[in-house]
């Protein structure tokens, strides 16, 4: 039956690690598609000639032609531009929402079953741009953006308190970005709540780290922004459906009612398996943060309506 295969297209610092993790756990092939020629060859010869060292046996193969894609299992889009100095979000919107317009067709022509992964920004609107142009169902068009959050905010609560990031866990709503709704209600150390470890004041404290978490590493790194944690992100959310694991993670889906919201793609929590996204978990919200999940949604809305 052979390995699964994965392709992940832009081989940028976040595709060429999320390439990276997902060949050295052996999980699938990988393919690394770019635009740029020799880009992906040159990054996927070089992961190639780590696997003796590393002592996995998946193949890893850099290509620039949508054909070496074909079958694929899982696409993963992080292809875009990064914002650069004076441009503004709605010209990264449009200039993203035409790469991965183009990307996602191709792909999708190759590989009419697979289950596709965006993480190219801005999270919420792209995740739209690449179900209209696939054609996809709900079930596989998933944005990675609410298991990087919530990755952030355990390491900030884990650094807090002096515990293992293990024993941390953090729940996460919303648009990725500054509306994001963490819920210290249902964030935990082993089962306890934030709420019952930290004052008030230095959970809002560590929320507010959580929404800036990526302009802060572009602040220190002034070219460039974060990939380490955005690539074990993407891997995690590929494992559990590779596996089948039904692991339940934050993501971005296209909701259909859940909490309130119709046709729009919102951070919720999901079960991740084989068949991509498998069910919505809802909870009730308080009145407050229906309200902070209400303004992300709506700021999702606005970028949609620009689009």
């Amino acid at each position: 039956m052979g390995r699964r295969k994965v392709t992940v297209i832009g081989a940028g610092n976040v595709g060429a690690t999320a390439a990276q993790r997902i060949a050295e756990a052996g999980l699938a092939d990988v393919v690394l598609v770019d635009i740029v020629e020799g880009l992906p060859q040159g990054k996927g010869l070089d992961l190639a000639e780590a696997a003796p060292v590393v002592g996995h046996d998946a193949r890893v193969l850099g290509t620039n032609d949508y054909g070496d894609t074909t079958g694929s299992d899982i696409v993963v889009v992080t292809s875009g531009l990064a914002r650069q100095p004076g441009m503004s979000r709605d010209d990264l919107m449009a200039k993203n929402a035409g790469i991965v317009r183009s990307v996602v067709e191709q792909a999708a022509k190759h590989s009419p079953d697979a289950i596709l992964i965006v993480v190219t920004n801005p999270l919420d609107a792209m995740c739209h741009v690449a179900m209209q142009a696939s054609g996809f169902p709900r079930e596989r068009v998933i944005g990675m953006a609410g298991v990087l959050d919530s990755a952030r905010f355990r390491a900030f609560i884990a650094m807090e308190l002096g515990v293992s990031v293990a024993d941390t866990h953090a729940f996460v709503l919303g648009g990725h970005g500054d509306t994001m709704v963490p819920l210290p209600r249902y964030s935990t150390v082993a089962g306890i709540p934030i709420t019952e470890l930290l004052s008030a004041e230095r959970v809002q404290a560590l929320v507010e780290r959580t929404a800036n978490g990526g302009a802060e590493i572009v602040a220190l790194l002034k070219t460039g922004s974060a990939y380490y944690a955005p690539a074990a992100a993407t891997f995690e959310m590929v494992e559990s459906i590779l596996l089948d694991r039904k692991r339940v993670l934050p993501c971005a889906t296209y909701l259909t009612g859940e909490y309130g919201v119709d046709g729009l793609f919102v951070g919720v929590p999901v079960v991740l398996g084989a068949g991509g996204m498998e069910r919505v978990i809802e909870i009730r919200l308080s009145a407050d943060e229906q309200a902070a999940f209400d303004k992300s949604a709506g700021a999702v809305r606005e970028l949609v309506a620009k689009l």
